[in-house]
């Protein structure tokens, strides 16, 4: 079966999620299936989707054969779509809803997928590979001001603009289509410091803006509230700061509105047990609340 992340707090999302027999629930980024099989263990119905059709399929295998008699739907499809997605499956009333917000293991191990530097393919970055801008595209065809922007945005970068007038100097004597071409740019123009690759940064925001990830969350979170039945749950695991501090100030208004429960004061994170078996783990932060 093809390799995508192991489920990420899985005790503590099906803990936190409270599944109860027969009710209905939905996982907005199903992966490879590993909380979503957790959900179908408990006997909870279940509405699975991803964006990422390789995901789609990972993860009807591993359902097929872990939970062959469990009610599951499954789809493709863009969580920003929530809403549309929950009422063509008979989804539009809910007890808890999951937002993994990771990389998979095999997304990022997929030289064609573009999505790691340690790896040599195309700057890719898709999710959904029905997308038309790839992170070549960004690349190649954002100006300098554009460039910086984005890396600072979306990703905190310090060296933004030595990167951005690195990629402007390269690109002139030839499209940057490759992870190695990329790579060696940002490693001419900013040296190493401490264990980050200097590419960490720069690749993250690529990614988040090929993905158009950050306004699809925002569009998402307001959705699943509104499918929520009053006591359902809405968990979310995020993986870098600008995710987090949008379900953060989410979370907080709606508890603000009294529209919510703040279930977590404060994110939940991994267990020293599941860095150390899970290593990419280690900047998950998981977020629940529960709907009023």
């Amino acid at each position: 079966m093809t390799k995508f992340h192991e489920p990420v707090l899985l005790k503590e999302v099906i803990g936190y999620l409270n599944i109860k027999p027969g009710r209905k629930y939905i996982d907005a980024t199903v992966g490879g299936g590993g909380h979503s099989k957790a959900i179908l263990k408990l006997d909870g119905q279940l509405l699975a989707i991803d964006c990422d059709p390789e995901a789609i399929e990972a993860a009807r295998e591993r359902l097929s054969t872990a939970c062959p008699d469990a009610s599951w739907r499954l789809t493709q499809g863009n969580f920003k779509d929530l809403t549309k997605i929950a009422g063509k499956y008979g989804f539009e009333k809910i007890d808890g809803v999951l937002f993994d917000l990771g990389v998979s293991s095999y997304q990022l191990e997929t030289p064609q997928r573009g999505f790691s530097f340690n790896l040599e393919g195309p700057l890719d970055m898709r999710m959904d590979p029905s997308l038309e801008v790839t992170a070549a595209d960004l690349v190649n065809g954002l100006n300098k001001g554009e460039l910086e922007e984005l890396f600072k945005k979306f990703a905190q970068e310090y060296s933004a603009r030595r990167i951005a007038e690195a990629i402007i100097n390269a690109r002139r004597l030839k499209p940057i289509k490759t992870i190695g071409q990329l790579v060696e740019i940002i490693e001419n123009a900013v040296p190493r410091r401490g264990g980050l690759h200097p590419a960490t940064k720069v690749f993250q925001a690529l990614r988040i803006a090929v993905n158009d990830e950050l306004n699809n969350l925002k569009a998402a979170l307001p959705q699943a509230m509104a499918l929520l039945n009053p006591g359902g749950r809405l968990t979310v695991i995020s993986f870098h700061s600008g995710e987090d501090r949008i379900v953060k100030q989410f979370l907080r208004h709606q508890a603000k509105e009294g529209k919510l429960r703040l279930i977590t004061k404060k994110p939940i994170r991994v267990s020293a047990e599941e860095l150390s078996a899970n290593p990419r783990s280690r900047s998950a932060k998981l977020r629940v609340g529960e709907k009023l």
